[in-house]
């Protein structure tokens, strides 16, 4: 009998965790951008008037609890990543905002996942968004609580070391110790309480830092999402990791994947240096596996987010030609990963908070549904949600008549739904071969189709499949052209 129930235990933790990969996308969406420091009521409106419109899946929010004011730097990006507490209540709004931000988001089929702290509390002393106080000199955390006994000794970490890794301090944060059921406890009932309120999933901070065995025990025993928000009996939330792999280092992203996705740091890597022309991108032919990047079952893969648009490895919206290039490639390419593409703030240096008059958070959008001053709004580029819809257009479909010039032009056919080009250098000027039927087609990077027309470019195919492509580096968008069936003449 006990080895019947273990076998059963075992197949029910393997249904979990492949439920615990699955976005919840509305069908004919993808993609999640995270609106990085958005208010709560800023995501609600830009859910019904943008997002549900232009094919997005979901929507990344920065983290929802309570966090500790940091007066110096004043108000960096970086306070919302110290915890104080677990009251819904930060500069992005309080809980009935949040929880109508939710409703109203996923009443358009556009799902929410919350960006959550579960490794650690705050490093530095003082107040919170939500009146708590944190100690970390006393490892006091009353808003919870949270006291000494909760955490693992203080520690600096070794990175050669799994263990060190693991128990001591990131940047001087207190760590937890998620063995003990207290702990595991206090997470779940944060979790579920967001559950409840209708979120689709969570972004995990610093998942490398905690054990894999306790992140899977407090998963596993979650709530199913709330019905009463247009989820299926049984679904489970959706899990995807902060697990920085960078294929050298003492824990590996492949110990969290038995419970959830992570985080595919390799391809921002990797396809900023082939599109800064460090790399050339005919040897994109092989991408995805063959580049060392996790089975896209298990990732969702990006650019650039809040912490790597910093250091300077990877392209940003500084570098917008080849920045673009590059979303452009993932977002055509059929690697499986879940994608997701960064909505950001301008900021010169690396601790520079949200636009925000006195600490309270500026609109990211002017009244004529521009981009306000200070924040840049990436998903809004014509070049990103085009090739959003894109992707779902050509979705199922794999690529095919991959063509090169041996160096840095590539093009390939998504079956017959779709067809892309690049060049990082020089022009093409090319009769190429493609699936995509005879007619003539819509460049939706360098426009869109508008009743029928073009506003941009166009792309003739002929009677055999063959498109005369022209196409230059020194072109505004870099030289990517995608052309799909939605937008045939």
């Amino acid at each position: 009998m006990k080895v019947l129930f273990l076998a059963s235990l075992g197949a029910l933790l393997a249904v979990f965790a492949q439920a615990q990969k699955d976005p919840h996308f509305v069908d004919g969406r993808n993609t999640i951008v995270h609106l990085f420091e958005w208010k709560w009521d800023a995501i609600a409106s830009e859910c019904e008037n943008f997002l549900s419109k232009k094919k997005y899946g979901g929507v990344q929010i920065s983290p929802a609890g309570e966090n500790l004011i940091v007066e110096d730097p004043f108000r960096p990006w970086w306070e919302r990543y110290q915890p104080v507490s677990h009251s819904l209540n930060t500069r992005s709004g309080d809980e009935a905002a949040l929880a109508d931000m939710i409703k109203r988001c996923n009443d358009v089929g556009v799902r929410i996942y919350v960006d959550i702290l579960l490794n650690d509390m705050a490093g530095l002393s003082g107040t919170g968004t939500a009146g708590n106080t944190a100690d970390p000199a006393s490892k006091s955390y009353p808003g919870i609580p949270y006291t000494n006994e909760n955490f693992h000794e203080t520690c600096d970490i070794n990175y050669s070391d799994a263990t060190s890794i693991r128990n001591c301090e990131l940047s001087g944060l207190k760590d937890l110790d998620q063995s003990q059921d207290y702990v595991r406890q206090q997470i779940k009932d944060y979790l579920n309480h967001l559950i409840s309120l209708g979120v689709a999933g969570f972004r995990v901070d610093a998942a490398k830092h905690m054990w894999p065995q306790d992140l899977e025990a407090i998963f596993s025993t979650l709530d199913d999402l709330n019905t009463e928000h247009n989820f299926a009996e049984g679904s489970r939330a959706f899990i995807y990791q902060e697990v920085v792999d960078t294929g050298v280092d003492a824990v590996s992203n492949t110990e969290y994947i038995d419970f959830g996705r992570v985080i595919e740091f390799k391809n921002g890597a990797e396809l900023s240096r082939c599109f800064r022309g460090s790399n050339p991108l005919h040897w994109l032919v092989n991408w995805g596996t063959g580049w060392g990047l996790i089975e896209g079952e298990h990732s969702l893969v990006m650019i650039d987010n809040h912490d790597t648009q910093r250091n300077g490895d990877v392209l940003n919206y500084k570098n917008p030609k080849p920045y673009k290039a590059a979303i452009a490639f993932m977002l055509a390419h059929p690697y499986e990963g879940i994608t997701r593409v960064m909505s950001s703030f301008d900021f010169n240096g690396s601790d520079d908070g949200p636009p925000n008059n006195s600490g309270d958070l500026n609109s990211p959008l002017n009244e004529d549904g521009t981009c306000a001053s200070g924040w840049v709004c990436e998903h809004r580029w014509r070049e990103i949600y085009n090739m959003v819809e894109f992707r779902s257009v050509v979705a199922g479909t794999n690529y095919t008549k991959w063509w090169d010039n041996g160096d840095n032009q590539i093009a390939f056919s998504r079956e017959d739904k779709g067809f892309v080009v690049f060049t990082v250098s020089g022009a093409i000027n090319e009769d190429i071969p493609t699936d995509l039927p005879a007619g003539t087609y819509c460049d939706v990077v360098s426009g869109e189709y508008q009743d029928g027309q073009c506003t941009g470019k166009s792309l003739a195919v002929d009677a055999s499949g063959v498109a005369r492509v022209s196409v230059s580096s020194n072109d505004e968008n870099f030289a990517v052209a995608a052309f799909q069936v939605n937008a045939r003449m």
